[in-house]
Order: C-alpha cells, then structure tokens, then sequence
C-alpha cells in the first residue's frame, strides 16, 4: 500500500474535527468554485477587495470564507491581502475530491437518513449534480492521475481512441491531441457532461476530431445501440466508471465479453477504478476512500476489491498485464489485453 492511501487522518475523529472538516470542505469547494486558488496560483497572493470587484462578488460573503480558510490553516493574511499556506499549496491538488464530494454528492450525503427509511430513492426523487461529478473527475485525473496515464498511453499505438464515462471529454482531448493523426471519442450518459465535453472539444481545437457522445454504455453493450466509429477503436478506456456498469448482478460477469465484442478492433483496455479500501486495523483515513464507499452504497451501487476485479477480467477473456496505482486511494489503473 503507497503511502497516501494510509492517509494522515487520525481515527477516531474526534467531535470538533468531524464538525471542522464538515465547514471547511464547503469553505474550500467555495474558493475553488470562487477561482481564489487559480488566482493564488497564478500571482502567488490576491488582494481581496480587488478579487471582489473584478469578478462582481459581495466582498462580506468572500471576507467570511477567506477568514474561515485562514482558521482552518489554508491562507494567510497581511490586511487585506491573502496567500496560501504549504497546506493551502498541496491541498490544490485534492480540490478535485471537494468538487466531486461538496458540489457532486451533497444532496446524497444530506439525504442518508432519508435513503434508508425508504422515504426517498437515489435516481427517482434524489440525484447527484452530474456535472460537477464530471468536473471533479476531471479536476482529480488532471492533478492526480494524468502522468501516470500519459507513460501508458505513450507505449500504445492506436489512431482512434475511446473513452467510456469520459465525463468533459478532457482526457480523451487531451490524449488526442498529443498524438497527431489520431481520432476520440468521449461517451458519456450525462447530458450535462456532454454539453461541457463540447466545451472542452473547443478549447483544445479538435472539433471534428473529438466528438462528445451522449450515451449509455449499457445501451452499447446489451442494446446494440452504436455509435459511428467506436467499432475501429484500437484502445478503450474507462476511469471511476467500471463499478457503475457492474452493477445488475445477473449481468456482471458479461460486461467485460459484451465489451470486447463492441469494441472488436481494440487491442488494450484500461480500465481505472476504485476498490474497497481493505480494512486492516488501520488508524488513520486518507482522503476520498469513505466518501466513494458511502456514496456508492447510498446509491444502492456495489464496489468491489481489486481481487474480484481480477477475477472477473480473468473471467471475461482478458489478460492483466499490470495493475497500476492510479493516484487516488485505493484505486488502480488495470492494462489490460483480449486474452
């Protein structure tokens, strides 16, 4: 097990730290959402009342959260300007956690009890905000992820590319476009996704080389729904999506065969997932681990452990040419080829 996912967080949490970090994981979703890090990136301090007026924010809004921020230990003042502490400075690269757990699953989380009365059901009266789900996914696979995917894909030849839940479509952009010539596709169910895929299509000057697609993979896989082009792809990949499609038990173990029949020219899959963190007596918590298994069992969404992932690629007629840690806690990027 790597380091970061022993994690630092001292169990048990006491009153005072769970309440803290409930206040403080909203404070630091708002100053992300707020652009107060990119800024604080970019110049190294921001002058608050200015940050206020270039970007139209009530300054007595903004002034709260900066001095809640700076209670929690993340910025430091001198007036009225702000920079952010060596903790302020590496939690940039986990926003992408507050993103998908603060503006993606609060309605989820603030809904538990509700969930297991029965009084409401996640997909029918209860539902996460799709696009900051994607956003987050994105925001973690660009400060967390990205290197690690990059030295993999740089060893595979492959002229189309496929992404299976590509959320924004940044990955398979950003993938595409480092190899000339190359075509993608990003096939997301999300309406909302697809729409900021679009966006992300532009900003990288490949439209009409990468095409968002709004579409469910099961559809692909059992329905025979197609979508021109993904039967040339040469790699498929799939990231924090593998457990959503695994979901219908008396269909698990034919998603990975439904998958190399709907993509028969593929010759390597990777398939990024996170597992159940084990549980081994440990007494500290890392980042993210306990808002995926909550999150995930408040949906009524099983995950599973890495051996059953083996297994089940094993199973399908795949063959494990490694298992990469994937930055997130507790998750792997699987390499895999048709056995």
């Amino acid at each position: 097990m790597t380091a970061p996912w022993q994690g630092e967080a001292p169990t048990p949490l006491n009153a005072d730290t769970a309440f803290n970090g409930f206040i403080c994981a909203h404070v630091l979703h708002a100053l992300e959402r707020l652009g107060l890090f990119r800024k604080l990136q970019a110049d190294g301090s921001v002058e608050v009342s200015a940050f206020c007026r270039e970007n139209k924010l009530d300054p007595a809004v903004v002034t709260a959260l900066v001095s809640a921020a700076e209670s929690f230990g993340y910025l430091g003042s001198r007036g009225d300007r702000v920079e952010a502490t060596r903790t302020g400075e590496d939690v940039r690269q986990a926003l992408g956690f507050f993103t998908w757990g603060v503006g993606g699953y609060h309605d989820v989380f603030a809904n538990a009890a509700a969930v297991a009365r029965g009084d409401r059901r996640f997909g029918v009266d209860l539902h996460r905000d799709e696009g900051m789900v994607a956003l987050g996914s994105a925001q973690a696979d660009s400060a967390l992820m990205r290197s690690i995917l990059d030295k993999e894909v740089s060893a595979l030849d492959f002229s189309t590319l496929v992404d299976l839940g590509a959320g924004v479509s940044e990955r398979v952009s950003r993938l595409v476009k480092a190899r000339p010539g190359s075509r993608g596709l990003g096939i997301d169910i999300s309406k909302s996704a697809t729409e900021l895929g679009a966006d992300t299509v532009e900003r990288y000057g490949l439209a009409g080389t990468v095409e968002p697609v709004c579409a469910d993979v099961l559809d692909i896989l059992f329905n025979d729904h197609r979508v021109d082009g993904a039967d040339e792809a040469d790699v498929v990949m799939s990231f924090m999506f593998l457990h959503d499609l695994l979901v219908d038990p008396e269909r698990r173990d034919l998603v990975i065969p439904r998958m190399r029949e709907a993509f028969p020219k593929a010759h390597t899959f990777l398939l990024g997932d996170t597992t159940v963190r084990p549980r081994n007596g440990e007494s500290t918590l890392p980042i993210f681990s306990s808002g995926f298994e909550l999150a995930h069992a408040l949906m009524g969404v099983p995950i599973h452990t890495r051996e059953a992932y083996e297994e089940l690629f094993e199973k399908g007629g795949m063959r494990l040419r490694r298992a990469v840690p994937f930055g997130a806690p507790h998750t792997y990027l699987f390499v895999l080829e048709a056995a």
